[in-house]
């Protein structure tokens, strides 16, 4: 009987606990969805019933005219950014409340992931991203080109035999795995000096790239209670990666360093950067901002542009290689996946881009050798496309920052009798897909409409309501080098192949709700053919 009592008295206690813990919100005006005791707005992301992209927009569309609203990750408070004017405070004008990102709680006990840019917090987040910003430079990203169009072409080639071996002429093709795989090998060319076929056949580089990447149900867990306990977590020893992938990056990269110091070889890649990075050598070109890299570019702020010198320890250099991976090697082969599927819906914006790539092609005599860094620089529909495809489909969906000191956020709503102060060590995010989507800033948002981006129209866009690549001295260090790289793939690939929908092409497109990355429910599949 005394069991009986004692476990019914337990389960009270916890409920109690965890209403208590689920009522931060409701005491101070903030509003909320509804939430299940321990797992707060987080129990149909964890019965994979639905994804946190739809969870949050959900949220941000049910109290339109509050400027932040409430979520609960688990046990854990969340504040949720929805007004673009407070987004310039915290990014920018009060960025020094805000530096850090939330992280897992504690460092990983794996210094190759846990010490990398994205992780690294307060001084020595300021001083990897001093040292780190000149290797994501124009004019260093210029010289990666030749390495981004060499697997451009293998792939194109690749593409074009297997139409051709088909009875049809065209092949459907799942463009989310073609676009993973190009993408894994401008990574391993363009920051490890590997040249891998992931095209036509796996290899270990790719196989450890797709471990990495993948967060399956039973990673996202651990995340979850990382950030949850991260104490136990740090006590158990509990890795979020195997210690056979972490072995296996580390000694690829250090094996690298060692033999072209050895050979003294030299190659325009991630790894020769990190090597001139430690010698101290590596500098920012003062010419880098007179260069337009296009309008989803960020700017270095102050912070990336000091010079910190530093004495990095070879691992925590190649923590940032391995975290040029993993940015990457996602981030890529989903903005390519998206845009041929868009592509491939608005034939209209297909042609209009092959014409400018065509225009692009005669005015040089040789066409098949006419994609350089400035060529690409020079598209402004390529870049109106590669714009709204990062608005309609952003990589990054949502982005966190910690409080670092309290701070006064203002009133929630217009029936709040009082600021919302947000504590040290609280965290916020900001819902980057919601914002895209909001009408009071992009109007028909679900349209697919790259004059949003034009000449005439881009100055119409609010700041701080686009941000793909994050806001302020903490953004995406990579935003050049990404947009180049997409671009590059799409010259490549419309100059040869047309794209157009096949039976298996979900209309209209939407996430799937069981995965915790953006994929298509039904999947990105397109047909491709040769052009004629």
């Amino acid at each position: 009987m005394m069991i009986y009592i004692w476990a019914v008295a337990i389960i009270v206690a916890l409920v109690l606990y965890a209403r208590q813990m689920h009522s931060k919100f409701l005491k101070a005006g903030v509003n909320h969805l509804p939430v299940v005791p321990f797992l707060g707005n987080t129990a149909r992301i964890i019965l994979k019933r639905d994804n946190v992209i739809n969870r949050l927009t959900e949220l941000y569309q049910t109290y339109p005219d509050d400027t932040i609203v409430g979520f609960y990750e688990m046990m854990n408070p969340l504040l949720i950014i929805k007004d673009a004017d407070l987004l310039r405070k915290i990014t920018v004008k009060d960025f020094e409340y805000f530096v850090n990102r939330r992280g897992l709680g504690e460092d990983l006990q794996d210094p190759l992931f846990g010490r990398n840019l994205l992780l690294l917090k307060g001084e020595e987040w300021k001083a990897m991203r001093s040292t780190l910003s000149p290797a994501f430079t124009s004019s260093k990203i210029r010289l990666m080109v030749p390495l981004m169009v060499e697997v451009g072409d293998h792939m194109i080639k690749s593409l074009i035999r297997k139409i051709e071996e088909s009875a049809e002429n065209y092949i459907d093709i799942e463009c989310k795995d073609m676009a993973t795989r190009y993408s894994n090998d401008v990574i391993a060319s363009c920051a490890f000096g590997l040249r891998v076929d992931s095209l036509d056949e796996d290899n270990q580089f790719y196989e450890s790239c797709r471990k990495i990447t993948t967060f399956n149900f039973k990673r996202i867990l651990k995340l979850l209670v990382f950030r949850s306990f991260p104490k136990l977590m740090k006590t158990l020893k509990i890795n979020l990666f195997p210690n056979s992938l972490s072995e296996f990056f580390k000694k690829l990269v250090l094996r690298t360093m060692k033999q072209r110091e050895e050979q003294h070889i030299i190659r325009n890649d991630m790894i020769q950067l990190l090597m001139e990075a430690k010698k101290g050598t590596l500098s920012h070109d003062s010419k880098d901002t007179k260069v337009d890299a296009g309008f989803a570019t960020v700017e270095e702020s102050a912070v990336g542009r000091k010079k910190v010198y530093k004495d990095w320890t070879d691992v925590e250099l190649a923590a940032q290689a391995v975290l040029f991976l993993f940015a990457g090697f996602e981030t890529i082969s989903t903005v390519l996946a998206f845009a041929l599927y868009e592509l491939a819906l608005n034939t209209d914006v297909q042609e209009r881009l092959f014409q400018e790539i065509k225009e692009n092609d005669s005015k040089n005599e040789n066409s098949e050798t006419s994609i350089d860094y400035d060529t690409i620089q020079r598209m402004k529909y390529l870049d109106m496309t590669v714009s709204e495809v990062l608005r309609l489909w952003p990589p990054a969906p949502v982005v966190d920052r910690l409080c670092g000191k309290d701070y006064v956020m203002g009133k929630p709503n217009s029936k709040a009798t009082q600021d919302y102060i947000i504590r040290k060590g609280e965290a916020l995010q900001i819902p980057i897909w919601a914002f895209h989507r909001d009408p009071r800033y992009f109007p028909d948002p679900e349209k697919f409409d790259p004059e949003r981006f034009s000449e005439e129209n881009k100055h119409k866009i609010q700041p701080f309501s686009y941000m793909p690549f994050g806001l302020g001295p903490r953004n995406c260090i990579g935003s050049r080098f990404a947009l180049c790289e997409i671009k590059v793939v799409l010259y490549q690939l419309l100059r040869h192949i047309e794209v157009s929908p096949c039976e298996k092409t979900p209309i209209p497109g939407k996430l799937r709700p069981d995965s915790f990355q953006m994929r298509l429910q039904g999947g990105h599949w397109v047909r491709m053919r040769v052009r004629q």
